[in-house]
C-alpha cells in the first residue's frame, strides 16, 4: 500500500524526457500525481494551470533558462517545497542550490528508492514546518546575553563583548536564536529545521550545517573547540556557553 497523500502533485522539471517519463511512472506507482515540464515556459504553465505540492527541478539545462534562473523565479512566486537535481556533486553547485532555498539535493544518477525517500522527507517536513506569527518580533523584543555576547532581535545583530556589532543574516538570527532558547538541550538538524523554518525560508540539512559555520565564525568560536556551539556526533548541535549572564 502506497504511503503517499492521494492528493500530493509533483512537477518535475528536467529536459531529459526520458528520465522525466521514467520518475513519473515510477512516483505515480507510490500514489503521488505526476507532471512533466521540459523547460521555463511549460514549467509556468503547469505552475499556474495546477496546484503542485512538490516540484523536482534539475540544475542545468543546456540551453534557454537554466536551473538557478528557474529556482529564483519558483521561490518568488510559489511556496512550496523544491528538490533540485544535478549531474555535478561539486560543493558550489550544492552551495548554490542552498542560497535559492531549496529544500535538498539530489546528484545523478541516483537511486529511485532514494529520491522517493527524500521526497516523502521533504513534504513531511514541509507540511508540519512552523510558521511564526506576526507578534513574534514583540513576543522575543528582549535581548539575551551570554559571556558578555549580546543577540539583539530587533536587529538580527550580535553585540560582541568589546562592543562591537556583529551583523547576522535573518537565517543565522533564527538559527542561533533557536539555540540560545534551548541552551543545554541537544537539538537535531531535523528539530532544527523544524523549529526555524517559515514561509520566507525552507532550508535542508546540508543549509544548517553551513550556517553553524558561519554562525561559530561570527561568534569567534574555535572549529576544533568550540565554545559555544557544540557538535554531538550523529546527533545534532547543542548551545553551551560556560557564563549565563
Amino acid at each position: 500500500m502506497s504511503v503517499a497523500d492521494p492528493r500530493s502533485r509533483i512537477l518535475i522539471v528536467d529536459d531529459d524526457r526520458l528520465l522525466c517519463s521514467f520518475l513519473e511512472k515510477f512516483l505515480a506507482s507510490e500514489g503521488y500525481v505526476m507532471a512533466s515540464a521540459h523547460d521555463g515556459r511549460s514549467m509556468r504553465r503547469a505552475l499556474a494551470d495546477e496546484p503542485f505540492d512538490l516540484v523536482i527541478l534539475d540544475l542545468g539545462f543546456p540551453a534557454g533558462e537554466d536551473g538557478v534562473t528557474l529556482a529564483r523565479n519558483l521561490r518568488s512566486q510559489y511556496d512550496l517545497p523544491l528538490i533540485m537535481l544535478s549531474g555535478k556533486n561539486s560543493t558550489i553547485d550544492k552551495v548554490v542550490c542552498l542560497e535559492l532555498g531549496a529544500d535538498d539535493y539530489v546528484t545523478k544518477p541516483f537511486e529511485p528508492r532514494e529520491l522517493l525517500a527524500r521526497v516523502r522527507t521533504v513534504m513531511r517536513r514541509f507540511a508540519k514546518r512552523i510558521t511564526l506569527p506576526e507578534q513574534t518580533e514583540v513576543d522575543r523584543s528582549a535581548a539575551v546575553c551570554f559571556d558578555g555576547w549580546r543577540l539583539d532581535p530587533t536587529r538580527y545583530k550580535l553585540s560582541s563583548p568589546n562592543g562591537e556589532n556583529v551583523r547576522l543574516t535573518s537565517q543565522e538570527f533564527q538559527i542561533l536564536s533557536a539555540l540560545v532558547e534551548r541552551r543545554g538541550r541537544i537539538l537535531s538538524r531535523e528539530q532544527i529545521l523544524d523549529i526555524v523554518a517559515n514561509r520566507n525560508w525552507t532550508p535542508y540539512d546540508r543549509s544548517i550545517d553551513v550556517l553553524i559555520g558561519k554562525i561559530r565564525r561570527k561568534l569567534r568560536d574555535n572549529a576544533r573547540d568550540t565554545q559555544f556551539i557544540k557538535t554531538i556526533r550523529g546527533v545534532g548541535y547543542m548551545f553551551a556557553p560556560q557564563g549565563r549572564d
